[in-house]
């Protein structure tokens, strides 16, 4: 219990990340004197960083040993952001934000492959309760962002971090067992596989990021060399994993039987609802005038809705199976996306009606996560770290899409908030139409 307290921890610290920028975007922007768009790539950059390197870390942790790869994540993620926190500059906050990331990627795979190193026949329980401590980080983040931008200072968004940061390191050396010896040859770090997909998602990135410029056309180079380097770069990514003896990801891993089915899951239900949720305030304060405090505080409902059924469905897993709760979770998860995009009926206040909305994304969200995480892991166990790595980087790559798009599309609208509405009735109609996606996944009743 004390090691998955110290892990659980580190997660919460890293997935607090997730929500707390979004909550000070607005102040952010004008404290660094900057554009909506640029204050977004806070948080773009911060995926980038994440997708980029979480495949890394799962390599490292397996080459050098879970534990090793967990300090040193710990490390770099709590001095990367007391670096953001003294940040007067946003392109050098952008850079920043990525180096928090990358600390931040490594923190996931190797606290994975601690817990089912250590937990034996309990690690099933173990590995989905992680489920309900990222719903609290992205229910306190917003509420810490608030608290600070309304009272202190938009910086204190990162410099939370450094004290428990810090708490985490000297728990960690202290308590967590080391690592086991590591047989065998260590694989090599596949270079220009990294090079493909890093490229293929900047450049994805930067061509999302023009079209939220006012004044932007598809067909202006600013636009189509960076999307045409995307997709590029991404089938020179594929085609090399496909060739290479010791690809920077296995292909059977991304598309294989089962596993693609899992991971195209988590990157709508997981990342798209997190790209969902963490633009809630910033639609909050665009479309009903709510300020910075409030709309973090709605979230709360949420978090709560979230973290309740996450534990709920763990317990309940190894009977319902994995397929029941993804399809009851993606269900509610639509209806709340659906409900946000509505205006609130006469006499409903619109801070109650956002409220309840989030809570139906929260409990949907909540139902899924146990399965979803469970669903690729069992499918082999030994390469525990890889597919923890594999799962959080689907998640990220669905919240780049959500949030890019959003933060794209409002920065050049008239009505930012009703625009934003637009997006989130498309995202549901989006999610109701995958859900033919979970017959794919494979069924499992009982530990693994």
């Amino acid at each position: 219990m004390l090691v998955f307290a110290i892990v659980a921890l580190a997660l919460l610290m890293m997935s607090v990340d997730t929500t707390i920028v979004a909550t000070a975007l607005d102040t952010l922007q004008h404290g660094l004197q900057t554009s909506i768009n640029w204050a977004g790539w806070t948080i773009t950059a911060y995926s980038f960083g994440f997708v980029l390197m979480l495949p890394i870390s799962g390599k490292l942790s397996g080459r050098y040993g879970h534990r090793k790869v967990f300090l040193a994540s710990v490390v770099v993620f709590t001095g990367a952001s007391l670096c953001c926190g003294l940040a007067d500059n946003i392109y050098v906050l952008i850079a920043l934000r990525a180096l928090q990331a990358a600390g931040g990627a490594g923190i996931t795979p190797s606290a994975t492959g601690i817990v089912v190193d250590h937990f034996g026949g309990a690690r099933d329980r173990a590995v989905g309760l992680f489920g309900s401590i990222f719903p609290i980080g992205a229910m306190i983040g917003p509420i810490f962002g608030g608290l600070f931008v309304s009272y202190w200072t938009w910086r204190g968004i990162f410099f939370v971090n450094v004290p428990i940061g810090l708490a985490v390191i000297v728990l960690a050396l202290h308590y967590v067992p080391k690592d086991r010896p590591i047989g065998g040859a260590r694989p090599r770090m596949d270079t220009p596989g990294m090079v493909f997909l890093g490229s293929g998602l900047l450049a994805g990135m930067l061509a999302a990021s023009y079209l939220g410029e006012k004044n932007a056309h598809i067909w202006s180079s600013a636009f189509t060399v960076p999307l045409a380097i995307a997709i590029v770069a991404l089938w020179m990514f594929f085609r090399h994993i496909g060739h290479s003896a010791q690809p920077f990801i296995a292909p059977h891993l991304i598309h294989g039987p089962g596993f693609g089915a899992v991971n195209l899951l988590n990157a709508l239900y997981g990342g798209g609802t997190a790209g969902i949720v963490a633009l809630i305030p910033l639609y909050a304060a665009n479309r009903y005038g709510i300020n910075a405090l409030d709309s973090g505080i709605l979230l709360i409902a949420q978090g709560i809705a979230a973290i309740v059924l996450s534990a709920t469905a763990t317990w309940a897993l190894r009977s319902t199976g994995y397929r029941r709760p993804l399809y009851a979770g993606g269900v509610v998860i639509a209806i709340g996306t659906l409900l946000l995009a509505l205006s609130p009926p006469a006499g409903v206040p619109s801070y109650a009606w956002l409220a309840g909305s989030a809570l139906l994304v929260g409990a949907g969200s909540g139902a899924i996560n146990p399965a979803s995480r469970n669903a690729g892991l069992q499918l082999a166990p030994e390469q525990s770290s890889t597919l923890a790595a594999l799962r959080t980087m689907s998640r990220q790559i669905g919240t780049i899409i959500a949030i890019s798009i959003a933060t794209a599309t409002v920065a050049g609208a008239d009505d930012p908030g009703r625009n934003q509405a637009w997006i989130y009735a498309m995202a549901a109609l989006l999610l109701v139409s995958a859900l033919p996606l979970i017959a794919r996944v494979p069924e499992h009743h009982g530990s693994w």
